[in-house]
């Protein structure tokens, strides 16, 4: 671990580990302002550190495009609202032992919010992102993450029904956009990556 933070901070990335995810999440909400605007990442790690509901009882105005009751519309102009807020969380699908953070999304507003935009971002990564390389990385997103992704979603792909990736072309398809972060970019004042030794998300 004391390697893997190392490596972040190298990259620009500013690193921190917690044992848990109530320190963690304390941590957090004591780095964004009370006063500030903040975009939410289509992430379940979020969701399992109920960080949401934190900044709801304090009165931060924060962005959500898994409010219920939302139009397609509507959720559209609320992604565009996550890349102008002043924070940005999310977590990442994968982090390799040398600091890269590699993603892979559908409509690419998460990533857009991660490389550009926000001034602040914020990753919160469970013990069970962490992977050895780019290749791992892939693997286990393509067998871990989209699967479970796609079947929450109720997506018409073969990896929701429980098939392994056929490369599909379904109107469904998750796999439309694949980053890696390899450091902070310009497009950022600050980038920091909040590990978590328990496992969370997907």
């Amino acid at each position: 671990m004391e390697e893997i933070l190392k490596k972040l901070e190298s990259n620009g990335i500013i690193p921190s580990y917690f044992a848990t995810k109530e320190a963690a999440k304390e941590e957090i909400l004591k780095r964004i302002p009370l006063e500030a605007t903040v975009g939410i990442g289509g992430s379940v790690t979020l969701r399992e550190m109920d960080i949401l509901g934190s900044l709801a009882e304090r009165g931060t105005e924060y962005f959500d495009h898994w409010k219920p009751g939302l139009s397609k519309e509507e959720i559209m102009e609320v992604k565009r609202k996550q890349v102008a807020a002043d924070y940005f969380l999310t977590s990442t699908n994968a982090l390799t032992r040398d600091g890269k953070l590699v993603n892979i999304d559908n409509t690419g507003n998460r990533v857009a919010a991660m490389i550009f935009g926000p001034k602040h971002v914020i990753v919160v990564a469970g013990e069970n992102k962490i992977v050895d390389d780019f290749p791992a990385a892939i693997k286990r997103i393509k067998e871990k993450v989209v699967p479970r992704n796609t079947s929450r979603r109720g997506d018409d792909t073969p990896c929701a029904k429980g098939r392994p990736c056929a490369d599909c072309n379904s109107p469904d398809r998750l796999c439309r956009v694949t980053s890696i972060i390899e450091k902070k970019t310009r497009g950022v004042e600050t980038f920091s990556v909040v590990i978590v030794g328990e496992p969370l998300g997907y």
